[in-house]
């Protein structure tokens, strides 16, 4: 392996600061799934409304795949303007209370994970973090009417226990997350992982409810409080607008009525199920849920 440390360029004064020793990291990395913009909206979110400073950026010419995921720019008339790379960077981030905590936040690398999980755990020793705590989502035959059930995973139990109504045993596609949650585990620090379970057939959309969902855990295990007004006003009118569609459709009002049947004998089961464990043929998908729901994600991809 190449030494990790070329993979970063590091602002020196921060990196040795003892202030920022000791801290909590918080890790959104958006890519994986991120049915209903779970990452994307917590990072927006937290570097919009809190105050960061930028500690170390990542090269991203050595970890992305620029044709496989295009960066966007803008034609104007006869010329290119507003190039959008990508940008992987943790940031010293204070809370709304003062307290300072770093978050790693961008695109989900394409390249080098074992190199760049290493990156990331030489740097964490180095601050001396207290706890990796990460988010995800997932689409999963839920409703929306219901809370949004969250999987938890990590090597500190105390803040795993009690949070998943279901312990799925399944075999699915990796992420960076994953192999940092593991990586830095077996460096001895304590990892925390929460993954919200999005309505498959609203997992294109931008769904503030799952953001709020991943932030009130966020807060509850790095115990920070962290910015949610404006995604919870957001989640209000969304909430609304999936209704009216709902209400329009008897075909959708049937199939969301046997989400809410399963997620209630699920969480009100003595033995814990996963919803992976069901038969694929009884998990309906967008296309099931007809020209309401269509026309909502539609909505959604205009704004």
């Amino acid at each position: 392996m190449q030494d990790p440390r070329t993979l970063y360029l590091g602002h020196p004064g921060l990196l040795n600061d003892p202030r920022l020793k000791g801290l909590n990291l918080v890790v959104s990395l958006t890519g994986f799934a991120e049915a209903g913009y779970t990452a994307q909206q917590v990072s927006d979110e937290i570097l919009s409304e809190l105050g960061a400073e930028e500690i170390v950026e990542f090269d991203v010419d050595q970890l992305y795949d620029y044709r496989s995921r295009r960066p966007r720019v803008r034609f104007i008339e006869d010329h290119f303007e507003e190039l959008e790379m990508p940008e992987l960077k943790l940031y010293a981030v204070t809370d709304g209370l003062g307290h300072p905590f770093l978050l790693l936040s961008g695109p989900e690398p394409d390249l080098q994970w074992n190199r760049f999980s290493e990156a990331v755990a030489q740097i964490a020793e180095k601050l001396e973090v207290s706890l990796f705590a990460s988010i995800a989502s997932m689409p999963m035959p839920v409703p929306h009417t219901r809370p949004l059930p969250v999987t938890a995973h990590g090597s500190r139990e105390d803040l795993v226990q009690g949070i998943s109504a279901w312990k799925p045993i399944a075999e699915i596609g990796a992420s960076a997350s994953h192999v940092l949650e593991m990586t830095l585990t077996e460096r001895g620090i304590g990892t925390v992982g929460y993954t919200v379970n999005v309505p498959q057939y609203l997992s294109e959309a931008e769904l503030p409810q799952a953001a709020v969902t991943a932030m009130e855990h966020l807060g509850a295990a790095t115990k920070l409080n962290l910015p949610t007004d404006r995604l919870r006003e957001a989640s209000r009118d969304v909430e609304r607008q999936i209704d009216e569609q709902v209400a329009a459709s008897q075909e959708v009002q049937a199939i969301v009525h046997h989400l809410e049947q399963r997620y209630d004998e699920n969480v009100g089961a003595e033995t814990q199920r996963s919803l992976l464990a069901r038969d694929e043929s009884e998990i309906p998908d967008a296309d099931e849920l007809g020209a309401a729901i269509e026309a909502f994600l539609a909505e959604q991809d205009e704004k």
